[in-house]
């Protein structure tokens, strides 16, 4: 169901397995960061640290087509996880699939964007400039 159900969009990244009815902690994502670009499954995929530092950019949901707006994501995260095979994974994911990943992994905690839309609304965010030239 969750790959018929992405490979129907147009252009879906992820998708976690209770958006279609699947009561598991899964979620299959697009890697971005890997030749290919390869969709791979993630069994009980955990963050277990995220970067301070986060980027502003647009995200949509599968679950709520026409809703998509700007959501800051931590740039860096660490994940541990499960393959199809059962072993136990951990690593460092950066960028655009960083934010797939922080984005499904909502999804197995109940969270959709909207919900998160809500909370950033009275969250306060300080705009740091990450890369500055420095004139020697």
């Amino acid at each position: 169901r969750m790959k018929k159900a992405l490979l129907s969009t147009d252009g879906g990244v992820g998708i976690a397995a209770p958006q279609v009815g699947i009561n598991r902690k899964v979620i299959w994502v697009q890697r971005f960061d890997k030749p290919g670009e390869p969709l791979e499954y993630f069994i009980n995929p955990v963050v277990t640290w995220k970067s301070e530092i986060q980027n502003l950019g647009p995200e949509g949901d599968l679950s709520i087509p026409e809703f998509r707006d700007q959501f800051y994501r931590s740039q860096v995260i660490q994940l541990e996880y499960v393959d199809l095979k059962g072993r136990k994974y951990s690593e460092i994911v950066e960028g655009f699939t960083a934010v797939i990943f922080q984005h499904e992994i909502d999804h197995l905690s109940g969270i959709l964007i909207i919900d998160k839309k809500e909370k950033e609304s009275n969250d306060h965010y300080q705009k740091v400039e990450a890369f500055k030239k420095v004139m020697l």
